[in-house]
């Protein structure tokens, strides 16, 4: 777990609108930033796994990926997967064409499903079922890492941030000759949710598939305002 800080200043003025020495004049203040970070593994993997058939017809290639994109499932829900954490995230239905635009030489079915997985040790072997399930006809289009509930996570760093910005703020009360005061004010800067990371997928190998989670950083930015006297 680390943590950074940016922007530092000590401020000393008057409040938008307010006229110097008027009563809405702001009081001397010291104002900080920090950056709370904590790193944490991953406990979710969201795979999305697709099934491509071609044949002459529309209906000869859907019914083909029907059978293989059942058995595909089938096999995700062997492996403990819930049937709520399935979903058919796409289907396509595309003409393929000869020399000509005009001429249509047969038709491909694209089925993908997407599946949550709780238990990312077992990610690898999953994989492997819905490919042995599917035969040829299987794509692993994406497999993501996540965090679950980040909840505690956040209000760990939330708590460094915020420490942070104090011993901060301390130090510039120091340099200034000045005492640090009580807080003025607490702002948490919004910011982006940490988007599932990608993660990486060797099927060259005689065991299970191995995938690699990898850690997740989470942080959280306050602004923090001090009194000073």
């Amino acid at each position: 777990m680390a943590v950074a800080a940016t922007g530092i200043l000590l401020t000393a003025g008057c409040a938008d609108g307010a006229t110097a020495g008027g009563s809405d004049s702001v009081p001397p203040g010291i104002s900080t930033q920090a950056v709370g970070t904590v790193t944490a593994a991953p406990d979710t993997a969201t795979v999305v796994l697709g099934v491509q058939t071609q044949d002459s017809t529309a209906e000869a290639a859907l019914s083909a990926n029907s059978e293989r994109a059942t058995a595909l499932i089938d096999s995700l829900k062997a492996k403990g997967v819930a049937a709520d954490d399935i979903a058919t995230s796409g289907l396509s239905v595309n003409p393929n064409y000869g020399i000509s635009s005009t001429d249509i030489t047969g038709y491909q079915v694209t089925n993908m499903v997407t599946a949550t997985v709780h238990d990312i040790a077992g990610a690898g072997e999953l994989i492997d079922a819905a490919a042995a399930a599917a035969g040829d006809a299987v794509r692993v289009q994406s497999l993501t890492f996540s965090i679950d509930d980040d909840s505690d996570l956040r209000a760990q760093a939330r708590a460094k941030a915020v420490q942070q910005a104090k011993t901060q703020a301390g130090q510039i009360a120091d340099a200034a000759g000045v005492s640090l005061g009580e807080v003025r004010s607490i702002t948490e800067v919004a910011g982006d949710t940490p988007a599932p990371v990608p993660g990486r997928v060797m099927s060259d190998q005689a065991t299970a598939t191995p995938v690699e989670p990898g850690t997740q950083d989470l942080t959280v930015t306050v602004s923090v305002v001090y009194d000073i006297g």
